[in-house]
């Protein structure tokens, strides 16, 4: 069981740093930060800006809950669900990233 939960932790953090590690590139690079909205002008930009969101999908979500929470003042309870929204989907990207590099190494 405690093994159990600790490859669920490892996956939470592996999903966290690939999201900021992409986002944070992402705003290197263009100098916005990242967003739910892209423009699809092209069949490549469409699937970049879709990859993009989908990996980097926990910290937009973070970045909006925390920005929220300080500026707008929404409840805590905004920020507790954007969390739990964030930390599944976290859990989720960071199992297909630890899939990946397994399968990677063979």
């Amino acid at each position: 069981m405690v093994t159990q939960l600790l490859i669920i932790g490892y996956a939470i953090c592996t999903g966290f740093v690939v999201a900021g590690l992409i986002g944070s590139f992402f705003q290197l690079v263009t100098n916005r930060p990242p967003n739910f909205d892209f423009a699809a002008g092209t069949m490549g930009s469409l699937a970049s800006g879709m990859a993009m969101c989908i990996l980097a999908g926990p910290f937009i979500i973070m970045r909006h809950a925390i920005r929220g929470r300080r500026i707008e003042r929404r409840p805590i309870g905004w920020l507790v669900a954007s969390s739990t929204i964030a930390g599944m989907w976290s859990l989720f990207s960071g199992i297909l990233m630890l899939n990946v590099y397994f399968v990677a190494l063979h």
